[in-house]
């Protein structure tokens, strides 16, 4: 059985919303200098939208789902089963410290979660556990890129998701909890912790394929017509590429934590599914390298291409000038004002000259031609 209860009231994010945000290395964090450790500073995109809450409580038999309009609304089942509290919005600081309050989380860890610039990275609170990593996903045309942090906290029936923006990335697993398929509501809160980083993964290989299918239309554009644009282009992929690997390759540290950690709160049987999880990520980030190699060799061939045609353009610029040098002393010679000069009153001087000129541009690309300069 399901049941789904939506609030009154209650001000959320539409499924379809999104927040492209550009893919920035770093935040800016000057306004957390000085402030003792455990302070909450949102860093991060500005929104002024209230948060979202939705609570799942399940088992085996059935699943209640609630859409809350505030935390004051929120409460957690004392009866057998999972829940989970999926989080939309940071921004809102009260909110954030109510869940420390009311869960009894570590100060430190809401400073991490508020700080939308953190690294992937696992802790170990002893009765919880906090892994942090980025979510990216391509927006609607494939066209660029869009990033949003994720922090999950998970004990031992309990699991906390906070999305930077709410974005509806988590929608398949909700809707498993809804329908039962699948052993999501056979088994335990780390199952669904497995089940909400295998989802962020999975999203993973949808940029990577988009970075792939961007890199493939450059790499002809910069072997046949290499144009500033090409340039523009290779360095914007060079720096997404740099961002995808600071989101993925720390992530590979998480997970095999992960599965070799001896916390109670993970059994071996979820542990089997986060090693599939991390040759994934290992996955992704050889074919990371493997982009990166290919972008700099692209560079490579666009500086080339570009030198080649400088090269061509010069030599027959050049070739035009050698040949028009002796020309041009001819007509110096004939071209000055004297009143005795050879050939002044032959009759077919005029045409004489042109011969001469025709004659010597002849053997001087004959020349060119015999020593493969043309």
């Amino acid at each position: 059985a399901v049941h789904h209860v939506e609030h009154d009231g209650v001000v959320g994010l539409p499924s379809d919303t999104s927040f492209p945000r550009p893919l920035r290395l770093t935040q800016k964090r000057s306004k957390k200098a000085g402030l003792p450790p455990g302070t909450l500073v949102h860093i991060g995109e500005k929104r002024t939208d209230a948060v979202s809450i939705r609570v799942f409580h399940y088992d085996e038999r059935e699943c209640h789902e609630e859409l809350l309009s505030g935390l004051d609304a929120l409460n957690v089942p004392e009866t057998p089963g999972v829940t989970w509290i999926d989080v939309g919005g940071i921004h809102n600081l009260d909110v954030i410290a109510g869940f420390g309050t009311r869960f009894n989380l570590h100060a430190l860890l809401l400073e991490d979660i508020v700080n939308t610039d953190q690294r992937p990275k696992l802790d170990d609170y002893g009765g919880y556990g906090y892994v942090v990593l980025k979510m990216l996903y391509a927006g609607n045309e494939r066209t660029a890129i869009q990033v949003e942090q994720v922090s999950l906290v998970f004990g031992a029936d309990l699991v906390i998701s906070f999305q930077e923006n709410g974005s509806d990335v988590f929608q398949p697993i909700r809707e498993r909890l809804r329908t039962g398929k699948g052993r999501m509501r056979q088994a335990g809160a780390d199952y669904l912790l497995y089940s909400l980083i295998d989802a962020v993964v999975d999203h993973y290989f949808v940029v990577v394929e988009v970075l792939g299918e961007h890199i493939e239309s450059l790499e002809e554009s910069c072997v046949t017509k290499p144009t500033p644009e090409s340039l523009r282009a290779l360095q914007a992929l060079k720096r997404d590429l740099l961002f995808v690997r600071r989101a993925v390759w720390p992530l590979r540290e998480v997970l095999s934590s992960l599965t070799r950690t001896e916390s109670p709160l993970l059994t071996d049987s979820t542990k089997v599914f986060l090693r599939d999880v991390h040759d994934h990520v290992v996955q992704i980030a050889d074919t990371i390298e493997t982009f990166r190699e290919m972008l700099s060799s692209m560079l490579e061939i666009y500086l080339s291409s570009v030198s080649y045609k400088l090269n061509s353009v010069m030599k027959v610029l050049t070739v035009i000038t050698t040949i028009f040098m002796p020309l041009t002393f001819l007509v110096g010679i004939y071209g000055m004002n004297f009143e005795h000069m050879p050939e002044l009153k032959w009759e077919y001087g005029y045409v004489f000259v042109w011969g001469a000129m025709l004659l010597i541009a002849g053997i001087m690309l004959a020349l060119f031609k015999r020593k493969d300069w043309l």
